[in-house]
């Protein structure tokens, strides 16, 4: 496999940025200790948010996840009447096993934008087939060749977030596109326990002879050092966007960026718990990838004289070492290091800047894709 791996030890403040269904902030058991987690799907899902908002894809280079997929593709279609063109889009999306039910698809659907442009066109360009009615009904039999045209639509649109993500369609198990990133859970690399604020909020126009507040409550919240691993196949990235390599190229750096300095955001409002990480590292090339959440198996202890994120990255680099003695290092292989601690240790380039980390990568990456 012709991999991109990160690494990255981050020291968040009080926080509950990834809350389970009672609102409590989400922990698991690892090596025998309650630790801190944020979930998988929270991480990714912060991704796509930065993907959206910051300069680092093209719309056309994403894609939207929806149920609100008729509005969607109504927007796209240009100079019919309104009547018309929504039988038109249900009927379409009906062919294409995508249920249509008050105006809403049944289930969450992952389309690029390209995708979108091109289910729209093959609509405007096939209104009258798409919007006849059958024994009174709103309902049009879309003939076999059109239904192919439409299914033939989805070959992910390169887009970049559905390239690294992937989509799952329940229904259509053969429109879907196997994800080429994997993100880990992310663990705290030592023990933790929940904490609870309890606060009051003062109605302010309350009169002075009343008091006592006008609402109470209490909300849960941990500190961690949490220890984060994304992988992304290049090979399989590449693929997904149909081979364009360029592309692949930079979408490997925009998830590596915005991997690296995002989070979910519950509860900021109430902890602003905006901390980046101290220590990002990369690994590239050829061979099998290696999740080093066993360094922290044992949880890291703190110390009066060394913070736990300095020791939570030495701990990392003596398991990358040990690793790289037992199984070797990739074929060709690049790696490096943006490490804000005192942490002792060799075997990693330390780099100083992200951008010189990014450039490390894009080097990697380049010459793994051949671009």
């Amino acid at each position: 496999m012709k991999l991109l791996e990160v690494h990255i030890l981050q020291t968040v403040a009080p926080s509950n940025l990834n809350r389970d269904d009672t609102g409590s902030p989400k922990d698991a058991l690892f090596g025998g200790f309650r630790r801190a987690r944020i979930s998988s799907q929270a991480q990714k899902r912060a991704v796509r948010v930065a993907f959206k908002e910051w300069p680092l894809l093209s719309e056309e280079e994403r894609a939207v996840r929806t149920k609100r997929l008729v509005e969607e593709l109504l927007q796209r279609l240009h100079g019919v009447e309104e009547g018309l063109a929504r039988r038109a889009v249900e009927n379409a999306l009906n062919a294409m096993g995508f249920g249509v039910k008050e105006n809403r698809t049944e289930y969450l659907l992952f389309l690029g934008h390209r995708e979108l442009d091109e289910i729209a066109r093959l609509i405007q360009e096939n209104l009258e087939a798409l919007s006849g009615e059958v024994k009174g009904k709103k309902k049009a039999e879309v003939d076999s060749g059109l239904k192919e045209a439409l299914e033939g639509v989805l070959n992910g649109g390169k887009a970049v977030d559905l390239a690294l993500f992937g989509r799952m369609l329940a229904d259509r198990p053969e429109l879907g596109v196997d994800a080429a990133a994997q993100v880990a859970h992310a663990l705290s690399t030592h023990k933790v326990d929940r904490e609870f604020d309890f606060y009051t909020a003062v109605d302010d126009l309350n009169p002075k002879e009343e008091t006592g507040a006008g609402m109470m409550g209490d909300v849960e919240f941990y500190s961690a050092t949490l220890y984060r691993y994304a992988l992304v196949d290049l090979e399989k990235l590449s693929e997904n966007l149909q081979g364009d390599k360029e592309l692949a190229l930079k979408g490997a750096l925009a998830f590596l960026e915005a991997f690296a300095l995002t989070l979910p955001s519950g509860k900021q409002n109430s902890f602003a718990a905006h901390n980046p990480p101290l220590f990002v590292a990369f690994r590239a090339g050829e061979g099998l990838p290696r999740n080093l959440a066993t360094a922290f198996e044992r949880p890291i202890r703190p110390r009066e004289d060394q913070s736990l994120s300095c020791l939570s990255v030495e701990a990392l680099l003596k398991e990358w070492e040990k690793f790289d003695r037992v199984y070797g290092p990739l074929n060709p292989e690049w790696k490096g290091a943006l490490d804000l601690t005192e942490a002792k240790g060799d075997g990693l380039p330390r780099l100083t800047s992200l951008e010189e980390l990014k450039g490390k990568v894009r080097e990697a990456v380049g010459a793994l894709l051949g671009v």
